[in-house]
């Protein structure tokens, strides 16, 4: 099959696992409403299927309440919740960091 002119082709990539991941996600406190840890280390919804969870690394930091308004809450439409989980997935990463969770080696 002929790829498509301007279309990029990506190479397929293993999906990240890793429990301690999880663990030092779910270790902070919520970074949408800074509710106390622990927090709940929750998945995109997006890029998924059949029962299988995107990348560990695309995981944010949310409290119950926040996790159930961006998987299925009713108040937001879909865009609106994938920009709020993807901004905090950024805003997880960096708390990462400065918590001293994530360093460079």
């Amino acid at each position: 099959m002929a790829r498509e002119e301007g279309v990029k082709s990506y190479v397929k990539q293993p999906i990240f696992r890793s429990e301690k991941w999880l663990r030092a996600v779910a270790a902070l406190n919520c970074v949408i409403c800074d509710r106390a840890a622990p927090s709940q280390a929750a998945h995109r919804n997006e890029g998924k299927g059949l029962g299988l969870k995107t990348d560990d690394a695309l995981t944010a930091a949310l409290c119950v309440d926040c996790h159930r308004d961006i998987d299925q809450g009713k108040e937001l439409d879909r865009d609106t919740r994938r920009q709020l989980m993807d901004r905090a997935i950024l805003d997880t990463l960096v708390q990462l960091v400065r918590s001293g969770k994530l360093v460079m080696k």
